[in-house]
C-alpha cells in the first residue's frame, strides 16, 4: 500500500447513490437520539475479540485508539490522529526495527472518570497480541517485535515510558501501520476492568473512552449508547443517543425504516430492492466497499471418498476439484438477478480498490493469465466454457452418465450461510449450479453466531464467506490464511491436513535465500507471508502478494464471486453520517434537518 492517509481514489470512485422520492414515511425521530439496525446481536463487544463490522462499528463509537478514521472536507475518509497527539514517523534502528513513540493527549479519561495512561495502550496490546488470549486477530500484532504465536509469556516491545508517553517496536516500517492504530484491535483497555469476566457484557461493568458509553444492553433487542461525559471531544459529538437494535431479519428491518422507527438500516431484502431504488428519493445508498463475498470449502470435507494414492495427491485432486466447481458459477446471474446491487463480479480474493506502487489495481494483474484478468474468466460469454472444463476435470474423478450429462456418484455436500435473504437466494442458486452436474447440495441456515463459531471450529463443508479489508492493503486479505489466524475457516493447514508436504516456495527472485519443495502450508505460506511483512521495497512486497494469492487460490479453497458494495437505507433528515470503505459507519456527527 502507498503510505497515504486517505483510502485510495477507486473506492470513492466506486461510490453512488440511488436517490428516488420517498412515499409517505412518516417522520417520528427524536432530536439527539438516532435508531439504527446493523445486524443481531454481536458474538462479542470487547474490542480484541470482536471480528466482524457490524461489532467493530460499536467499539468505534466506544473506544478512542491512538488513530480514527473521519470525513475530510472533500468527502474522502481520513486517518487522523486520536488520542496520540500526532501520527508519527519512526526512528529506523541499526538493526532495522523501527521504534515509533507516541504522545497522548492531555486530559483523556475513562468513562469512569479515570484518567487514561500509556500503559492501558501497552496492556491492551499484550493481551490483544499475545497467545494467552488467543485472538482471532492476533496475527495482526505480528509486526511488533517480540511477538510468538505459540508462547504465552511473550512480550510485545510496547512499553509506557510514561504516563503519556507509549512506545513500540516493530520489525521494520510498515505502509499501513497508522491504519493498524484505527482497528479496534488496537484499541485500549484498562486490566482492572477486563479482568473480570463477562466485563463486556453488561452496561454496568463496560468501561470505555471513546465519544459513548454502554446505557442498555439488552440482549437480542437493542444496545442503546449515551454520550461519553468524559470524552475529551465530547463538544463535537453532536447526536446524544444511539439505539442499535439487533435485528437479521431484512423485512422487519425494512418495515421499521418505512414506519420511520429506525433512521439507519444497513441491508434491505433482495427482492424489494429493485422497487426501493424507484420509490425512495435520497434514502437507498449502494457505495463502494473494500471487501469480497465468496464461497469457502472446509479444507478438511471429504469429497473423494474412495480414492486411492498417498494423502498429498488426494488433496492434489480434491484441490482440482474445488477449482473446478468453482467454475460452474455464474458471477452475473448472482450480481445482475440476485445481488442487484452494482457488485462486481470476482475474479481475484484480494478486493477491487487496492493500488500497486505504479497505481494499477492490485486484482488486475491477478492469476498471470494473458487473455482475462484474475484466476477466472468471468467475463458473461465465457461461462460456457467455463462449464465445460469443469466437467472435463470433474470426468478424472466421478461417474459421468452421458444420457443425463451429470455426474453420478459426488457426496452430497452441505452449503452454511446465515440468516439473510440474499445469502438463501444466492445458496439457492449455487445449490442449482451444482445439481446441473448431478451434486446434491443441502442448504443449512444458522444464526449469526452460531455461524461465526460454526465457519471458526470447520463444523461444515462449504459455506457463505465474506471478507472486508481491515485496512487498504492487499496483506489484509492474505494473512487470513496462515495455519495461526484465527479468522482462517477455510481451515487450511489446519486439522488433518496440516501435515500435507505437496507446497512449494521459491523466493530466489526477490532476493531471499528461502526454497521449500513439498513442504507443508506452515512451512511455504506462512514462511511467505511473514517474509512479505518484513519487506520494505514496496515493489518486491506486492509481487510477493501475488505469489501469495497464487498459492491461495490453487488450493481451491477460497471462491470469490463478487466484489462487494455496501447497501443501507438513510433517513433523508439525516446529516453528518458517514461510511469508511472499510464497512465502518459513523454517527457521533449526525443531526436532522431542521
Amino acid at each position: 500500500m502507498n503510505t497515504m492517509k486517505k483510502i485510495v481514489a477507486v473506492l470513492l470512485a466506486l461510490t453512488f447513490v440511488v436517490a428516488l422520492s420517498a412515499c409517505g414515511k412518516k417522520k417520528t425521530h427524536q432530536d439527539g437520539v438516532i435508531n439504527v439496525c446493523l445486524a443481531s446481536e454481536p458474538a462479542t463487544l470487547d474490542p480484541a475479540l470482536n471480528t466482524t463490522v457490524d461489532g467493530g462499528t460499536l467499539c468505534a463509537h466506544l473506544f478512542s485508539g491512538l488513530a480514527k478514521w473521519v470525513e475530510g472536507k472533500d468527502g474522502n475518509t481520513e486517518l487522523v490522529a486520536d488520542a496520540a497527539k500526532e501520527l508519527v514517523k519512526p526512528t529506523i534502528n541499526a538493526d532495522g526495527t523501527a521504534t515509533y513513540t507516541y504522545t497522548l493527549r492531555d486530559g483523556l479519561k475513562w468513562s469512569d472518570g479515570k484518567p487514561v495512561t500509556a500503559a492501558d495502550f501497552a496492556y491492551a496490546w499484550q493481551r490483544a497480541g499475545t497467545a494467552k488470549l488467543g485472538a482471532d486477530y492476533m496475527y495482526m500484532f505480528a509486526c511488533i517485535k517480540g511477538y510468538s504465536e505459540t508462547n504465552t509469556d511473550a512480550k510485545l516491545d510496547v512499553k509506557a515510558l510514561n504516563d503519556t508517553t507509549l512506545q513500540v517496536t516493530l520489525n521494520n516500517a510498515l505502509p499501513y501501520w497508522d491504519q493498524l492504530l484505527a482497528f479496534p484491535a488496537f484499541f485500549p483497555v484498562r486490566e482492572d476492568v477486563v479482568s473480570k469476566d463477562g466485563w463486556a457484557t453488561k452496561p454496568e461493568t463496560y468501561i470505555s473512552n471513546g465519544a459513548y458509553t454502554m446505557a442498555k444492553w439488552d440482549h437480542s433487542s437493542v444496545i442503546t449508547l449515551k454520550k461519553n461525559e468524559n470524552y475529551i471531544d465530547k463538544d463535537n459529538v453532536k447526536m446524544n443517543e444511539i439505539n442499535f437494535y439487533l435485528s437479521d431479519d431484512e423485512n422487519n428491518m425494512l418495515s421499521n425504516f418505512k414506519k420511520g422507527d429506525w433512521q439507519l438500516i444497513d441491508t434491505v431484502p433482495t427482492n424489494e430492492m429493485a422497487a426501493l431504488k424507484k420509490d425512495y428519493k435520497d434514502e437507498f445508498h449502494v457505495v463502494g466497499q473494500l471487501g469480497t463475498y465468496y464461497v469457502c470449502w472446509n479444507m478438511n470435507q471429504d469429497i473423494l471418498p474412495n480414492f486411492k494414492g498417498t494423502a498429498e495427491e488426494k488433496e492434489k485432486a480434491s484441490a482440482e476439484i474445488r477449482n473446478a466447481l468453482a467454475l460452474v458459477i455464474d458471477r452475473n446471474h448472482i450480481v445482475n438477478d440476485i445481488a442487484k446491487a452494482g457488485q462486481v463480479p470476482a475474479s481475484s480474493f484480494v478486493a477491487m480498490g487496492i493500488k500497486d506502487p505504479a497505481g494499477k489495481e492490485f486484482c488486475e494483474s491477478a492469476g498471470n493469465n494473458k487473455d482475462f484478468k484474475g484466476y477466472y474468466n468471468v467475463s458473461a460469454d465465457a461461462f460456457d466454457a467455463n462449464f465445460k472444463a469443469a466437467v472435463d476435470v470433474l470426468k478424472k474423478y466421478y461417474t459421468y452418465d452421458e444420457t443425463t450429462k451429470k455426474f453420478t456418484d459426488v457426496p452430497s455436500l452441505t452449503y452454511l450461510y446465515n440468516t439473510d435473504e440474499s445469502h438463501k437466494a444466492i445458496g439457492e442458486y449455487i445449490q442449482s449450479a451444482f445439481d446441473a452436474v448431478g451434486i446434491s447440495i443441502k442448504l443449512e441456515n444458522q444464526e449469526w453466531n452460531s455461524f461465526l463459531e460454526a465457519r471458526k471450529k470447520g463444523e461444515y463443508g462449504i459455506a457463505r464467506n465474506g471478507w472486508v479489508g481491515d485496512y487498504s492493503d492487499p496483506i489484509t486479505f492474505l494473512d487470513l490464511w496462515t495455519t495461526v489466524s484465527g479468522n482462517n475457516d477455510a481451515q487450511i493447514g489446519k486439522g488433518k491436513n496440516a501435515g500435507l508436504k505437496m507446497y512449494n516456495l521459491d523466493l530466489s527472485k526477490w532476493g531471499y535465500n528461502v526454497k521449500v519443495e513439498n513442504g507443508t502450508w506452515a512451512q511455504t505460506y506462512d514462511v511467505l507471508i511473514s517474509t512479505i511483512k518484513s519487506c520494505t521495497d514496496e515493489t518486491k512486497r506486492f509481487e510477493m502478494m501475488h505469489y501469495a494469492e497464487d498459492l491461495l487460490m490453487s488450493t481451491g479453497c477460497i471462491v470469490p464471486l463478487y466484489f462487494y458494495t455496501d447497501i443501507y437505507m438513510l433517513d433523508s433528515d439525516v446529516e453528518g453520517f458517514y461510511s469508511s470503505p472499510l464497512g465502518f459507519k459513523y454517527f457521533q456527527n449526525c443531526t436532522y434537518k431542521k
